[in-house]
């Protein structure tokens, strides 16, 4: 007789491994993931890749069929809105900002959201992929700003940050946390094109 138990009364609470995502566009994709978040390919074939920038044998799956249509009211559409990646400083994000903005790379949108100061970037299919940095840098403290901080409850989406003006203030000497202040106050709105990929009016 097994002495095995599998306590099936128990929730389990697994770790967020991978995305998968559709398209036409494969080797774009594998070049643009590998520019934005430093990803390299353990596996492709004609079909797809699996891509990782860790030890994680994949973080983003990739399947390119010759059926898959792109879809021209993907905006409208349900589904996933975006994936996340974070820093661990405020300083890694700006500097990947830049970095990648020499590349010719432009975040599509960028926001304090109170709890993370997040760039939004689109991939070469639209996708939506964030690059953030938790404002407090604790996640204790970030998930009881926005349990108990009515700024939260009144504006839970957050306010539009220029990141150049965010570089420079920050280059100037801005403390983190005053930083965030200030552009969560939105002393820093976007002097350009503002686009979060929501049909918006």
């Amino acid at each position: 007789m097994s002495d095995i138990s599998f306590d099936e009364g128990r929730v389990r609470r697994p770790a967020l491994h991978h995305v998968n995502l559709k398209t036409l566009k494969l080797q774009e994709l594998i070049d643009w993931y590998g520019t934005v978040i430093g990803s390299s390919v353990n596996f492709q074939w004609p079909g797809g890749a699996f891509v990782t920038n860790d030890a994680a044998n994949h973080r983003i799956a990739l399947i390119s069929l010759p059926d898959f249509v792109d879809d021209p009211d993907k905006l409208t559409r349900t589904g996933m809105h975006h994936s996340a990646f974070e820093y661990e400083t405020v300083d890694d994000l700006l500097g990947t900002f830049l970095r990648l903005k020499a590349e010719g790379i432009t975040p599509g949108a960028c926001l304090d959201h109170g709890l993370t100061l997040s760039f939004y970037y689109h991939d070469p299919d639209g996708n939506s992929v964030e690059l953030q940095v938790d404002n407090y840098g604790d996640w204790a403290a970030s998930t009881e700003f926005i349990r108990t901080d009515p700024r939260f409850a009144e504006n839970p989406i957050g306010s539009p940050v220029d990141p150049d003006a965010y570089v420079a203030a920050r280059a100037a000497g801005a403390e983190v946390k005053d930083l965030h202040e200030r552009a969560y106050a939105g002393e820093f709105p976007p002097s350009g094109a503002f686009d979060i990929r929501l049909p918006l009016p």
